[in-house]
């Protein structure tokens, strides 16, 4: 019985170690007054959001509007897109892509990334939940990294009629914490952030603009793989395999001393 109240102690201990682990960690919504309210008209110009806010912009049909947010490893963002278009209209087309630090194309999971919005539809929804950010990959590999990430709304199919009516755009991204299942062994130097490694300074395109170099990060900073829960539950196996030892021991031992055997029996 006191093997058994011993066991059950620790095995509780150890549950509420692990909680805090496994919980959520993306994060939540910032304040509504502080969300971007416009868009870049390239990469170096992209407007910087941070994961949970929802900005918004103004815009031009045929423009490329883009914007950027930092990703962490072990995160699966998810990137919404709506496009508010005018009373009347053709019928258009519109998608929504997302390009990593080394403005590599990454391919959407799931979502609905291409969608083409009736004649007169007021609006246009847009999706994109990408791979699980790894810590570390191949070269070769065209794995999502820790990094800055890019975001680029535009129509594709729409008729000169149309060329240039103002629409308004709003974008969200949110992240799952997909936690030690996604853990691998090994990790960056540093995270694929244009121009960090080189100059943070303020640079500037052909047409004159002022483009800052991303320097956006998570708002703990970037982990770059080094812990996830992984750690946790290996600690917890190791902790219920001595336990397990310990009991077996207990349980085959014997109930104490040998019997002994009278004199001259």
């Amino acid at each position: 019985m006191r093997i058994t109240r011993v066991m059950s102690a620790a095995l509780l201990a150890l549950g509420l170690a692990a909680g805090p682990a496994a919980a959520d960690s993306s994060p939540g919504p910032s304040q509504e007054g502080s969300a971007p309210t416009e868009a870049g008209t390239s990469f170096r110009t992209a407007t910087e959001i941070e994961q949970g806010q929802q900005a918004t912009a103004n815009g031009s049909a045929g423009d490329y509007l883009y914007w950027s947010f930092p990703a962490d490893a072990g995160q699966r963002p998810t990137v919404k897109a709506t496009v508010k278009l005018p009373g009347t209209h053709a019928a258009e087309t519109w998608r929504i892509d997302v390009y990593d630090g080394l403005r590599r194309r990454q391919a959407c999971q799931w979502g609905a990334q291409t969608r083409t919005a009736a004649a007169n539809a007021p609006s246009v929804e847009l999706a994109c939940v990408l791979r699980t950010v790894r810590a570390w990959s191949e070269p070769w590999a065209n794995d999502p990294l820790p990094g800055t990430y890019y975001i680029r709304l535009t129509v594709v199919d729409l008729p000169t009629s149309d060329l240039g009516v103002r629409v308004g755009a709003e974008v969200r991204v949110d992240s799952e914490d997909m936690g030690g299942a996604a853990a691998v062994d090994g990790r960056l130097a540093e995270p694929l952030v244009p121009g960090a490694a080189m100059n943070s300074a303020a640079d500037e395109d052909e047409s004159g603009t002022s483009a800052v170099l991303s320097a956006i990060e998570p708002e703990d900073g970037w982990s770059s793989g080094w812990w996830s829960d992984r750690w946790v539950w290996t600690g917890i196996g190791g902790v219920l395999a001595a336990l397990a030892g310990i009991a077996g021991y207990a349980l085959t031992r014997g109930s104490g001393r040998p019997t002994r055997v009278p004199p001259g029996a």
